[in-house]
């Protein structure tokens, strides 16, 4: 089985500048993505798509490959990536690269660990899934019976006719994908025009082990959960 890693890091982000090569508790971004897709030790390859060649030479220096560099039209905002992931899928096997499975690992979430990846890779394998997406667990004061609008100043339940659940042992478990941190898919979904497919697997993660790098403030909350998790050694 062929299992290529993808890691997509255009060189533009307005949030946060040069988001991608941040420095994180003394590594950057893209090396903690790095890093872990290598000592997952599942992924047959590990390439980096990107725009950007200060971002290309960061990546060939912690290991791992940049074949291309990313067309303009899938490097902007509004770009999605579904179109990356298909770039990436398009160049491989046009190179007569065997895929298997596509790994999307997303730069802004530096505390996934290598054991995330390949427990994922094993559940799709496993289940012989359509995808298998990282999922976190919502928080139960963002459960959707909890969740209210504010119509003429008043305060409403957004589930209209929902019932009153105040403890929170009473409500449902509900999830969100965690960025993701994590997307394992096979080609035949991609090729489908969907990241997930009819048959998605949730793979669950921790809140802490899902921080996702989106605002500045997000900078410095990950860089002391990664210090906090070093000492804890």
């Amino acid at each position: 089985m062929s299992v290529i890693a993808l890691i997509p890091a255009r060189g533009g982000s307005k949030g946060i500048p040069g988001k991608n090569l941040a420095i994180v508790a003394g590594r950057s971004l893209i090396t903690y993505a790095i890093e872990a897709a290598h000592s997952a030790g599942c992924c047959d390859r590990i390439i980096v798509s990107t725009d950007d060649e200060g971002i290309a030479r960061a990546a060939r220096e912690c290991g791992a490959e940049v074949p291309f560099m990313r067309p303009s039209e899938l490097a902007a905002d509004s770009s999605p990536i579904l179109g990356v992931l298909c770039h990436a899928l398009d160049w491989c096997e046009k190179s007569g690269e065997r895929v298997d499975a596509m790994v999307l690992l997303q730069p802004t979430s530096p505390l996934r660990r290598a054991q995330h990846i390949s427990e994922a890779v094993a559940l799709f394998v496993q289940r012989h899934a359509a995808s298998v997406v990282s999922v976190m667990e919502v928080p139960h004061q963002f459960n959707p019976l909890s969740v209210l609008s504010i119509e003429d100043g008043v305060l409403q339940s957004y589930l209209k006719d929902s019932p009153r659940i105040t403890r929170r042992q009473d409500k449902p478990k509900v999830y969100a994908r965690n960025g993701p941190a994590i997307l394992v898919c096979s080609p035949s979904t991609l090729r489908g025009g969907d990241l997930y497919g009819h048959d998605s697997v949730p793979y669950l993660m921790s809140a802490t082990d899902s921080v996702d790098v989106d605002e500045p403030e997000d900078l410095e909350l990950a860089a002391w959960l990664i210090e906090r998790r070093r000492h804890a050694r």
